[in-house]
């Protein structure tokens, strides 16, 4: 999946409900407010979210998965970074919102801008960060507009047919699949608070309580969480606060007797009980109300990043083991689809939408398939330059010869949660087309050979992925690579491989031992065609023969052949021409067991070597 991208563009043209801006500004009077700020996010910052949480969506239309909006009583404005500029235009009315760009401008610029002087701007304090909310306050108390905290949202009041959230139960993920016990993660967490010298963690990411309970869920799509929260004590005990009808017996005996299991509904009330005691919350993942909660029972917050977050993304022996497992089942399905495609698609008759189809068919036909990791992109020629493009009933192109196809896709199995991006020629390529390739293999091929020292961060790396394309001046508008959990998120943190300025924004993790990351760097041209190849790589400890530092390096995950028609071997240094060689070799031998013997015959003839 695109790294950075954080949504996906259904290009279904202006969805803007007209009625839904006069109806808040009504709730917004009535409750004695001037304004009101609408981020994109549930009550865990998450990513993604579920239906019930989709309150920007409902308000404006648009359905990107990364932007805010703010509304006044005469003028609206909705914010987004450089991914969305095109896609916030096609979905909401220019009539009714100002479209404003991010990191340039900012929605307490706006306000400061365009609310009027004494004006009250509301906020619900379980959408925000209690760092956003500071920043707010200072912006705006500078020209005497007051940011209110509100009790209900008022988004709520409006939408009444708002989905509720979901009843979906909860499931164990075995210690056979965890690699480690829920017990044994805890005991960390507690020896963590003895050193920091703390009496509790709040822990309300979803991706992070699933992975310390070692338990699952259905309440996002494509990512595998329940919506709760958690505590965990000092003494390695914890508070688990769920919807009870989403815990069966199986879940229950495998939380045992450690973990108290509350209502999700009270754990507001229970931030309240900490009077007198120190209580640790990741500024980062938890909203301002958490710590307000904290703080008015007579509570101490102290700000610190969640252990969790780093112990999750660098996965033990068992995951790894898992990884590889849903790696070699995916890679089989996809080589299917690859086969099928190079034969389906020149012949007519396919579209972006059957492709799909196909490709999901053949991972369900393992019968191990949970869900996809994310809707799959599937875009043929002028709709693969749209980096965030999905395809709908009315951006569905046919597949044509001239065109390159992109199809990126994952799936979430038990073991392992995996993402990988492919394009295929329909018909013979361009010579336009296969330089770009090869130069985009290029700079794949540098990253996935990357040898780093520790301490290195994805934003050092970046580089080495982009210069080909650089030095024929050329570049992509998004980061190089993203962190995948294991049956979790597609898109997990802390590490990432991008510019620092780019989408994601923050310092840029070192990379550590365990990590899985995906390795994607790309060429859009606008209006014709998308190429990306994105495989995803473990960080392995690498011994370099009479060197002095400890070093690190990648291993590839993913299988699956690249197009031998796209590239141009005479680009390609001896280096170059055996990774890909010996890439193939890897490839074919791993999954030809796996497949039909037509698929086989076929992947044979993609695997052979570039000078055959």
């Amino acid at each position: 999946m695109l790294a950075g991208s954080g949504g996906l563009w259904h290009q279904s043209g202006m969805t803007t409900h007209p009625d839904r801006l006069p109806a808040l500004r009504a709730q917004l009077s009535a409750t004695n407010l001037d304004g009101f700020i609408v981020p994109l996010t549930d009550e865990h910052m998450s990513e993604y979210v579920g239906g019930y949480a989709q309150r920007l969506a409902w308000l404006t239309g648009f359905e990107g998965s990364a932007g805010s909006a703010a509304v006044l009583m005469q003028r609206a404005a909705i914010f987004t970074d450089g991914r969305y500029t095109i896609q916030v235009r096609e979905q909401v009315s220019g009539t009714d919102w100002d479209f404003v760009g991010v990191p340039e401008h900012s929605v307490a610029g706006w306000l400061a801008d365009h609310a009027p002087q004494g004006a009250r701007i509301g906020y619900d304090p379980w959408l925000h960060t209690r760092a956003s909310i500071v920043d707010l306050h200072a912006a705006l108390g500078r020209v005497d507009i007051t940011l209110v905290a509100v009790d209900a949202n008022p988004i709520d009041a409006i939408w009444h047919d708002r989905p509720a959230p979901s009843a979906a139960e909860l499931t164990v993920q075995p210690d056979t699949l965890a690699g480690v016990s829920s017990a044994a993660k805890r005991a960390e967490v507690a020896d963590w608070l003895a050193r920091e010298r703390a009496d509790a963690l709040v822990v309300p990411a979803l991706e992070s309580i699933a992975w310390l309970f070692n338990v699952r869920g259905r309440d996002v799509a494509r990512t595998p969480v329940a919506l709760s929260y958690a505590i965990v004590h000092a003494d390695g005990t914890a508070d688990l606060f769920v919807a009870p009808d989403k815990v069966g017996a199986a879940v229950r005996e495998h939380l045992g007797n450690a973990v108290r299991l509350c209502d999700r509904h009270a754990f507001a009330d229970a931030l309240r009980g900490f009077a007198g005691r120190t209580v640790a919350i990741d500024p980062s993942l938890a909203v301002a109300a958490i710590f307000d909660g904290v703080e008015a029972g007579g509570g101490t917050t102290i700000a610190r990043r969640d252990p969790t977050i780093v112990a999750k993304a660098c996965k033990n022996p068992v995951e790894i083991a898992g990884h590889r497992a849903a790696s070699l089942r995916d890679g089989a399905a996809v080589t299917r689809f690859l086969c099928w495609i190079a034969d389906a698609g020149p012949r007519g008759g396919q579209t972006e939408l059957s492709a799909a189809a196909q490709l999901l068919a053949l991972r369900e036909e393992g019968g191990m398939l949970r869900d996809l990791s994310f809707d799959t992109i599937s875009a043929t020629g002028p709709n693969g330059a749209l980096p965030h493009y999905h395809v709908t009933g009315e951006s569905n192109r046919a597949i044509e010869p001239g065109q390159l196809y992109l199809i990126d896709s994952g799936g979430q199995y038990d073991d392992g949660t995996t993402d990988l991006t492919r394009v295929v020629p329909i018909g013979a390529p361009t010579p336009e087309m296969r330089d770009r390739y090869t130069r985009v293999l290029q700079g794949h091929i540098a990253l996935a050979t990357a040898v780093f020292p520790h301490g290195t961060t994805g934003g050092q790396l970046d580089a080495l992925a982009r210069g080909p394309l650089w030095q024929a001046g050329l570049d992509y508008a998004h980061g190089t690579g993203h962190g995948v959990g294991s049956f979790l998120s597609v898109h997990e943190g802390p590490a990432r491989i991008a510019k620092p300025s780019y989408p994601g924004g923050g310092p840029s993790e070192p990379l550590r031992a365990g990590m899985i990351l995906s390795n994607e760097p790309a060429y859009y041209k606008a209006g014709a065609f998308g190429i990306r190849i994105e495989n995803l790589l473990l960080v392995v400890a690498r011994a370099v023969p009479e060197g002095e530092a400890e070093m690190l390096a990648f291993e590839t995950l993913t299988l699956a052949p690249l197009d031998r028609n796209l590239i141009d071997a005479a680009l390609l240094t001896e280096r170059e021409t055996a990774w890909v060689d010996d890439y193939h070799a890897w490839v074919q031998g791993a999954l030809s067991p796996l497949l039909p013997d037509h698929d086989r015959a076929w992947l044979a003839t993609r695997c052979a070597p570039l000078a055959g």
